[in-house]
């Protein structure tokens, strides 16, 4: 089980990784990862467009991609279907992956996104 993807190149300067979507039986501890999708489940009644009363109960569930930036986590612990994860800085803290949707990052990835976060925090 790789870490995530690689495209061939011809420097390692060069290289493109890809994100690799995670089911949540596949999510371990130490991996670096970030949330591609959050799911919102809103009950089909707040629409109210030409619905039937009997479909008024049904739920419809919305893929909201995140926003601004979205940081690499580190996961530190996996209890399906909780995973605890950290930020590069920050206090660690609990995503449910029945509500949003995990990608593998490639460590280097990780690594360049901590030391961008250092230096807007050195220009300050």
């Amino acid at each position: 089980m790789g870490s995530s993807t690689t495209t061939d190149c011809e420097t390692d300067t060069a290289c493109t990784t890809l994100a690799r979507s995670l089911a949540p039986e596949e999510v371990r501890v130490n991996d670096w990862v970030g949330v591609l999708y959050e799911v919102c489940e809103l009950p089909l009644i707040m629409w109210e467009c030409g619905v039937e009363a009997t479909e008024r109960e049904e739920i419809v569930r919305l893929a909201i991609t995140p926003y601004g930036d979205c940081e690499p986590l580190h996961v530190r612990a996996v209890c399906l279907p909780f995973v605890l994860v950290k930020p590069k800085k920050g206090k660690v803290r609990q995503i449910d992956v029945r509500r949003q949707r995990l990608a593998r990052l490639d460590p280097a990835f990780a690594k360049v996104w901590a030391q961008k976060s250092r230096k807007k925090k050195r220009k300050k």
